[in-house]
């Protein structure tokens, strides 16, 4: 199946960053939120976006002006019947991705695709939600999604190959370099990543190095463009301590047990760039 249409449900960073990545590969694109100020906010970052990439000539006017034409912004759902796919973006919240997915799996035409962007949700679990288990998936984009390569492509217990080779083919049109992986906790970066990240912190706690040598080594010795510790600050302590919460939970192994010092952080509220102060000060 060609997917030419594509809905997105969140026109927030990941979702606008979605719909850009889209339209400038001529995918048309229904970018819905529940407010319109939220929605004009959305349309307004791609824009600024498209400009500062014909600043840096990456793109032209006229590619910008045929971009922007393709994405329509509404609050309206049923413009989301259009689709072949619709890529839920919503906040990483569990009961909110259930509330959409009931309601637009009763909206889209039955051969429609279903996909949510989530980092951390069983895609599995998601799926049983809806009529269609079988046309769900994961397609979880990084930040920044214009920029960033990599889609994991996460397929539940009941994704068809049908569905799978679609959404593959797609991401691959918007230029990116997608992995396939199975559903479980973290899917596959993340739960590499945010490990490393909590290690980082022991590293921290126990003295063995300042915080500016500890990244420094990671950068220098690994070729990691930022060091875990300023990676964190980035992310937010209280998100990298709430994954590795539900790694713990869902995995039952201690190797997934948070750090001490990352605790206690996040209950001084050093949570990072978004607090002024989390590893380093900002």
């Amino acid at each position: 199946m060609a997917i030419q249409t594509v809905g997105i449900i969140g026109a927030g960073t990941m979702g606008n960053g979605i719909a850009q990545a889209c339209a400038v590969s001529g995918v048309n694109v229904v970018m819905v939120d529940i407010a319109q100020a939220a929605v004009d906010k959305g349309l307004a970052t791609v824009a600024g976006s498209l400009d500062r990439l014909i600043k840096k000539d990456k793109l032209s006017a006229a590619q910008k002006d045929a971009a922007l034409a393709l994405i329509k912004g509404s609050t309206n759902y049923e413009y989301l019947k259009a689709a072949e796919l619709v890529i839920e973006a919503a906040t990483e919240n569990h009961e909110l991705k259930l509330k959409i997915l009931k309601q637009i799996d009763g909206l889209l035409a039955p051969e429609a695709i279903i996909a949510s962007n989530t980092s951390s949700i069983s895609i599995t679990q998601l799926a049983a939600a809806t009529s269609r288990p079988d046309r769900f998936i994961g397609m979880h984009f990084f930040n920044p999604v214009p920029m960033m390569a990599l889609v994991e492509i996460i397929r539940g217990y009941l994704t068809s190959d049908a569905t799978h080779d679609a959404v593959k083919a797609l991401a691959v049109r918007l230029g990116k370099s997608p992995i396939t992986v199975k559903n479980a906790p973290g899917f596959v970066v993340n739960r590499i990543l945010v490990p490393m990240i909590n290690e980082a912190f022991f590293v921290l706690a126990e003295g063995l190095a300042t915080a500016e040598d500890i990244d420094a080594g990671m950068k220098l010795g690994c070729n990691q463009p930022i060091g875990p510790l300023a990676l964190a600050d980035m992310i937010g302590l209280d998100v990298c301590l709430a994954v590795m919460e539900v790694y713990l939970a869902q995995f039952g192994d201690s190797k997934y047990r948070p750090c001490p010092l990352l605790k206690e952080m996040v209950a001084a509220g050093q949570l990072g760039r978004k607090t002024g102060r989390g590893v380093y000060t900002y």
